[in-house]
């Protein structure tokens, strides 16, 4: 059964349940992706100490792959339609391979160092593909879960909310971890507890979030999918439209250029490792155990200071992002607000220099993660927007490969962030291996202050000219305020023109 559509009427469609189940799988996704997104590059560069050189190809390489896979999956998704659906079936078959990878990340196999490169190096690519045929799909939902452009805002504003509360869950556990691991294990230092760690970290937030993710399958509908369109001859291909959709490149523009926001979550570990250093005075300790001890709770307390910041700014953005997207243009608001990380970022830096004081940071270093959360909302709300723009004006909606836009701009994000600690890394001319053993810990006092300072500043300076960069592209977005409006009155009525029919 179905009912005629205006388009982008004021009808609603969607129910609680149905809200917050998907917004529960959004939340499951957000776990499973900060596991590998904000730890991978701390487990392979400190926990397997693989060579620098090779982490960086790795995720390079990675990279230049997804800029294709992410694109062609979103093709192949607006191109099939499945018995099950045209976007669900998607979360379903893929979660299981998704769970096993990430845990296969993190399991620390005994091998030799040019075997654990091999291995290491299969299973983050094949985490990556696994992880593109489940993103695409699922993040097209709010375009066919409701034809209503409000309500649909309100979806993707509402479920990004519980996407950023799982994104620093597993902080939560990293943090809690400590205090009941040593009951089991009777160790709370040294290489093999940090493996430990990671793996029960791993494997604990595989199952909360596959369970999460898989379950949004059997309460969503696709009750709004666009009728196929037949291909005129001679019309453009499916990437031409959207190559040649400038407000569209510059959303991606804007993505790409924000990527050194991840840098506060990724790069916290580095930090906490070699730029800060919060306990005793370790010159009145008498033992090497005793100093160990020491340097783990200021790793431990530094990181969780980074993280909390992180989390506080992001959410607290996120979950004011309902109300601001309803009172203010997605445009202004965007720009503002990174703006306002950018100079946030210049005074975290200056104290940081100045006085190495990380408690004095604290209040800028929450001002610069603000951008995270309207960034991260906004972004898929304004690529939705050009998908409107391309139907009205091609006749065509490819959902999936807008979408796969966002995975893209993302996963770009992830990557930046990881390559750029790697860079520091080698820049600074140490090596990690020398700095975490099982016998002795080496703490950040002992590198030199400006090694210190150049670490800081991937979660300092790094993310602000980041913010500074992605604000340029959007002074000439167009597709806001009264355009913006146009166009969604136009599509309205075109889509009353055609039929266009939603399920109940």
């Amino acid at each position: 059964m179905s009912t005629k559509a205006t388009g982008l009427s004021a009808q609603t469609y969607v129910g609680k349940k149905e809200l917050w189940m998907f917004s529960l799988g959004a939340m499951g996704q957000g776990m499973i992706y900060a596991m590998m997104s904000s730890y991978i590059s701390d487990y392979y560069v400190n926990v397997l100490q693989l060579p620098l050189a090779f982490v960086l190809l790795l995720m390079l390489l990675a990279r230049v792959w997804d800029a294709i896979n992410d694109p062609l999956m979103g093709v192949i998704v607006d191109r099939h339609e499945t018995k099950w659906g045209k976007l669900k079936p998607y979360i379903l078959f893929a979660a299981p391979f998704i769970a096993i990878l990430t845990v296969l990340m993190y399991i620390s196999p005994s091998l030799q160092q040019k075997q654990l490169m091999i291995y290491s190096a299969i299973v983050y690519v094949a985490w990556g593909m696994i992880y593109t045929m489940a993103d695409v799909p699922f993040w097209s939902i709010p375009n066919v879960i409701t034809p209503n452009n409000e309500e649909r805002s309100h979806v993707v504003s509402f479920s990004k909310i519980w996407n950023s509360v799982g994104s620093a869950l597993p902080e939560v556990i990293f943090f809690v971890l400590p205090f009941i691991l040593p009951l089991f294990v009777g160790t709370n230092e040294g290489l093999e507890y940090t493996k430990t760690t990671y793996r029960v970290l791993a494997i604990t937030v595989v199952v909360i979030g596959t369970v999460l993710y898989v379950n949004s399958y059997f309460h969503i509908k696709e009750r709004a999918v666009p009728p196929p369109t037949k291909k005129i001859p001679g019309e453009p291909s499916t990437l031409k439209r959207v190559f040649t959709c400038k407000p569209l490149m510059l959303i991606i523009a804007m993505g790409i250029l924000s990527s050194g926001r991840y840098m506060v979550q990724a790069a916290a570990i580095h930090v906490a490792r070699y730029a800060f250093y919060i306990g005793p005075d370790l010159s009145t300790l008498t033992s090497q155990e005793a100093i160990n001890e020491a340097v783990t709770k200021s790793v431990s307390t530094v990181k969780t200071i980074f993280q909390m910041c992180a989390v506080v700014g992001m959410f607290g953005a996120t979950i004011l992002m309902p109300k601001l997207m309803q009172k203010f243009d997605y445009k202004k608001l965007l720009i503002t607000t990174c703006l306002a990380g950018f100079v946030a970022s210049i005074f975290t830096t200056l104290i940081g220099w100045f006085t190495n004081n990380l408690y004095a940071c604290i209040p800028f270093i929450l001002i610069q993660c603000i951008p995270l959360g309207v960034i991260n909302t906004l972004s898929i709300a304004m690529i939705y927007d050009c998908l409107d723009y391309m139907e009205l004006k091609t006749g065509h909606r490819d959902n999936a490969l807008g979408s796969a836009c966002q995975g893209l701009i993302n996963k770009f994000g992830s990557a930046f962030s990881t390559c750029g600690i790697i860079v520091m890394y080698m820049f600074i001319g140490f090596k990690p291996e020398e700095m975490l053993s099982n016998e002795a810990i080496r703490p950040a006092t002992e590198l030199a202050r400006t090694q210190n300072f150049a670490m800081f500043s991937l979660v300092s300076l790094v993310p602000g000219i980041s913010m500074l960069l992605c604000s340029i592209p959007m002074f000439f977005y167009k597709l806001s305020g009264e355009n913006k409006k146009k166009v969604q009155e136009e599509l309205a009525a075109k889509r009353e023109a055609e039929g266009f029919t939603v399920a109940e």
